[in-house]
């Protein structure tokens, strides 16, 4: 028999960022151009990529993975909040949760995996560099994103088939601007047993596991660059993983703040805020932060203009 305070959900209301109506316009206006700067920031990445020869390598093919999945990351969120804002317009069907739900974990995951796999390629390029073309050959680029996507979505299929048994909610209004897991589970009545202990299972496993090998081959990087100290090792080891530092930095502070950093009250606030980060400033960033620090990334967007201007 069903209890009075539950009922069966069939759309959720989502309250957004913690900012006032009037201040929506301005908002999502601001939110929009940074979604719009993300999707042409990365996508000049991935054509970079594919157009000079000089990038053709596993680090720059990685790369380019990473920058759709930055697109891919923000364009589950993002456009629904923006639309939201401007429409004041507060809903979103249970359907569209559960979408917001899948996708969402696929590109965090993914992500997740993709920094390992490049964490891997700078440990092989500084510390075995005379193996590097043999060990880091295509085949095995190409293996590690495959694996990359099949282990991440099927980590989102768990997550999205156990909550999509879960039909009955105390309210349907959410503290949040998207879908997110751990918020709807709060709002459940179900027994969420079983999807707190698959999370902190596969939580362990897709992203503090990669977080682990990230470290252990960073420990490694810079055991081989103490064994022969040089000015010129250590500015060819930043050039060569300061990029990539700043983007695992960025990434799995978010994390840190959102999961094992306790909120000073009882609101949301801070879970909102630390999402946003990781849904809508980090995607942004990341392509500056390799096109900036990044010599061979300089270099192929200068080619681009000169053979533009060459052109007229």
């Amino acid at each position: 028999m069903r209890r009075d305070n539950e009922s069966i959900v069939y759309e959720f209301i989502l309250l957004g960022l913690p900012i006032r109506a009037e201040n929506q316009g301005m908002y999502s206006v601001l939110f929009l151009i940074m979604y719009l700067t993300t999707l042409l920031a990365n996508l000049l990445i991935i054509v970079l990529i594919k157009l000079n020869s000089h990038l053709h390598t596993p680090m720059y093919f990685f790369l380019s993975h990473l920058a759709f999945t930055d697109i891919s990351f923000a364009s589950v969120a993002s456009p629904k909040m923006v639309i939201n804002m401007l429409t004041h317009s507060q809903s979103i069907s249970y359907a569209g949760c559960i979408t917001q739900v899948y996708f969402f974990s696929v590109f965090a995951v993914l992500d997740s995996f993709l920094l390992t796999s490049m964490a891997y390629d700078r440990y092989v390029a500084i510390c075995h560099p005379l193996q590097y073309s043999q060990i880091m050959n295509e085949n095995l680029c190409v293996l590690l994103v495959v694996v990359s996507w099949a282990l991440s979505t099927a980590n989102s299929l768990v997550h999205t088939l156990l909550f999509a048994q879960l039909t009955h909610f105390r309210e349907n209004i959410i503290p949040h601007y998207f879908c997110d897991l751990s918020t709807l589970l709060k709002h459940s009545t179900s027994d969420t047993t079983i999807n707190e202990l698959v999370i902190l299972v596969l939580g362990n496993v897709v992203i503090t596991l990669p977080f682990i090998c990230i470290l252990v081959s960073y420990g490694h990087i810079g055991v081989t660059i103490l064994k022969t100290p040089s000015i010129k090792g250590i500015y060819k080891a930043l050039s060569t993983c300061g990029s990539h530092i700043c983007v695992v930095s960025l990434y799995y502070g978010a994390i840190i703040g959102l999961y094992f950093v306790p909120s000073s009250n009882n609101t949301n606030d801070k879970d909102v805020i630390v999402a946003m980060m990781y849904t809508v400033v980090i995607p942004m960033v990341n392509p500056f932060i390799y096109s900036l620090r990044n010599r061979d990334m300089k270099g192929a967007i200068r080619n681009i203009f000169s053979r533009r201007l060459c052109s007229q």
